[in-house]
């Protein structure tokens, strides 16, 4: 499919399920084996409890929602975040606009992502289950009236400090 290597992948996990060319498909797909798509998916892409699973998007493929599987090859477009636990590869037509998480990743030139590309050191990590992988900013804690005019204060002084130094310097 993208050479020796795709071709050696492919025979070890059989492409069991084909969506094709001018299909489009509405809701999540869940499957175990292969999974090799030309047509339009709008849904996430999930595996069923195999952890030998492909997914295999053509050039004139596209996914409209998550991928979420072991070995992932994209040629196509995927509008959504990607997690391959075990590997993706990215041939020179993949174009993914959304979050890339993985733990072996091969990219040809050619390919983009518009997102974030994010290792992940163990499975659970690649997997997740309804958790959401962008980290979230803590928000501050609100500043007591106490805590606020402590910081004050001490900004005041550091400005009295950065004025100290500035007239030292001058100075010598």
């Amino acid at each position: 499919m993208f050479g020796k290597k795709g071709q050696k992948k492919m025979k070890e996990n059989q492409i069991s399920t084909v969506i094709g060319q001018g299909t489009e498909i509405r809701g999540d797909v869940v499957f175990s084996g292969g999974l090799h798509i030309d047509g339009r998916i709008k849904g996430n892409i999930k595996i069923r409890g195999d952890h030998h699973t492909v997914v295999s998007l053509s050039e004139i493929g596209v996914i409209e929602g998550e991928v979420n599987a072991p070995l992932v090859i994209l040629n196509g477009e995927v509008q959504g975040n990607v997690y391959a636990s075990e590997r993706i590869e990215l041939a020179p037509k993949s174009k993914v606009f959304g979050d890339v998480s993985y733990k072996l990743i091969e990219m040809s030139e050619g390919a983009s992502v518009n997102g974030r590309l994010i290792h992940i050191e163990d499975l659970d990590a690649a997997v997740p289950e309804k958790k959401d992988v962008n980290p979230k900013i803590e928000q501050q804690p609100k500043l007591s009236q106490e805590n606020t005019s402590s910081f004050r204060h001490d900004k005041r002084k550091s400005e009295r400090v950065k004025d100290h130094k500035a007239e030292r310097a001058v100075t010598t």
